[in-house]
């Protein structure tokens, strides 16, 4: 658990204070991470650190650009010095790529930082599009809804995410599934069995 107590230290450094509400989202995004574990195997770790540091751009001392996923690539790229991989999944978190196009940023993130794969992508889609701005388990339907109310029609934001909405709900989707199928299997009581087999109670 060394890399995501690491993350947690950075991003409580840079968020608990100034940004106390994006720092609860991100309590609640990384315990979101923890509890995919059993559909993650040996990628648990990165997806909980990503987790952890997926908003760190909102940090007032790493606005850069004002668009946080790629300020919070480049911090952990160039001063944190992090793995390339985390620093990929930051970067791209969440769609960034759609919203970064509206702002006339989409080569700049592109060129830096390559996509991860499909499988941690969705995996941190699922964290962070399931859990609202205070840290609470939201639907991603809710999700998508509360961040376009919150920043008003018209907004870059609100115009990123309604484009991005069908691949995000696919992506939260398809994470659901995995956590579905590895779900144990909950034993049937006796009653049950006997009813089934036809035997008398």
């Amino acid at each position: 658990m060394e890399l995501a107590t690491w993350a947690e230290g950075v991003a409580r450094d840079l968020l608990e204070i100034p940004l106390p509400r994006r720092w609860a989202h991100t309590q609640g995004v990384a315990a979101t991470g923890r509890r995919l574990a059993p559909v993650l195997g040996a990628d648990a770790e990165l997806v909980e650190a990503a987790a952890w540091l997926h908003d760190i751009g909102y940090a007032p001392r790493l606005r850069d650009t004002g668009f946080h996923p790629l300020d919070g690539a480049r911090y952990l790229r160039d001063v944190a010095q992090a793995d390339p991989l985390l620093c990929r999944m930051v970067a791209h978190h969440s769609c960034a790529l759609i919203e970064a196009a509206e702002r006339g940023l989409a080569v700049d993130l592109s060129l830096e930082f390559r996509t991860a794969s499909q499988r941690l992508a969705d995996a941190l889609i699922y964290c962070d599009m399931t859990t609202g701005p205070d840290g609470q388990h939201m639907d991603v339907r809710d999700r998508i809804a509360e961040i376009r109310g919150r920043y008003g029609p018209g907004h870059i934001v609100s115009r990123a995410i309604a484009c991005s909405a069908p691949e995000l709900v696919a992506a939260v989707t398809r994470v659901r599934r995995k956590l579905t199928m590895c779900a144990p299997a909950r034993p049937q009581s006796p009653f049950v069995v006997l009813v089934a087999a036809g035997q008398p109670t």
